[in-house]
């Protein structure tokens, strides 16, 4: 087996398994932190992580001119990505959270409708519609159908934040490419979450020490390698088969929870996940032939 054969196998389980580790890894920190804080906090360590690899990899500043729409895009992919999806996770499990956040490309084919003028077929509004039947087969997985739809509505705001994210970022990835694009959405979206710096001091000193310690795993694993993974994986076999390999993603999720946390997904829950799936197959079954819809971000 050639050396780039094992690198590219090693790339698809990093990313599997710590996108995947980072929904059960959020709910355990946010046993110390609130969910402002754990947002902040994961950036900071991505964030420094990636000034470093910048130095390294001698990734030079972007142009003034694009600073203020790479601080937008960054806020809307980064801060407010992971301030829903905290605070979404307070009341909804990491496997089902992970399974919501895979909605992002039915609100990217909406955006991509109203803004970019590109029209979506039957199947993929068909998709679309499948996949919220499924959404709210798992709203009434939990018991207290009250309790989880706040959570779930967080999640939601989270995939369409993400979705603009995705919609809008065409031109600065071509322009910049992945890495470089993903490093200063990343210190973008750092600084539009600075105003709760004083209230994460405060939590750093009362936090426990495995929940701090979840936090820097969010912010150094899941928040950075993985794209370095997707990056080698898009440069030896393509775009649509590196994000073809994201779909497994969920499942890890609900394994991980179930062991970390003993967490439970009921019928309905499960039912629900498969139904989700199956839109989303019929969403982007022809369009992973043609390119990848970008990063998915977690």
């Amino acid at each position: 087996m050639r050396n780039w054969t094992v690198f590219l196998l090693v790339s698809y389980v990093s990313i599997i398994f710590f996108w995947g580790s980072s929904f059960p890894a959020i709910r355990f920190a946010l046993h110390s932190y609130t969910p402002e804080s754990l947002a902040l906090f994961r950036l900071l360590i991505a964030s420094s992580s990636l000034l470093l690899i910048a130095i390294i990899l001698r990734i030079g500043l972007p142009n003034m001119r694009d600073v203020p729409i790479l601080v937008l895009l960054g806020c809307l992919g980064f801060s407010a990505y992971h301030l829903f999806l905290n605070k979404g996770e307070i009341t909804v499990g990491g496997g089902i959270a992970s399974l919501l956040v895979t909605t992002t490309p039915i609100f990217s084919l909406m955006l991509e409708q109203l803004f970019l003028r590109r029209k979506g077929t039957v199947r993929k509004w068909l998709g679309a519609l499948i996949s919220f039947f499924g959404i709210a087969f798992i709203s009434f997985s939990y018991d207290s159908l009250s309790y989880s739809i706040t959570g779930i509505i967080f999640i939601l705001l989270a995939a369409f934040s993400e979705s603009l994210y995705f919609v809008f970022q065409t031109r600065y990835l071509q322009k910049y490419r992945m890495l470089a694009f993903m490093t200063y959405s990343i210190w973008g979206g750092t600084a539009g979450m600075l105003c709760f710096l004083p209230r994460l001091l405060t939590e750093i000193e009362e936090a426990s020490f495995s929940s701090t310690l979840a936090v820097t795993y969010l912010g150094i694993f899941p928040s950075v390698l993985p794209y370095f993974a997707l990056a080698y994986i898009t440069l030896k076999v393509g775009a649509s088969e590196a994000t073809a390999s994201l779909y497994l993603v969920p499942i890890v999720a609900v394994i991980l929870s179930g062991i970390w946390l003993d967490e439970k997904i009921n019928l309905l829950g499960v039912g629900g996940g498969v139904i989700t799936f199956l839109g989303l197959f019929l969403i982007h079954e022809k369009q992973q032939r043609s390119r990848a819809k970008g990063d998915m971000n977690f």
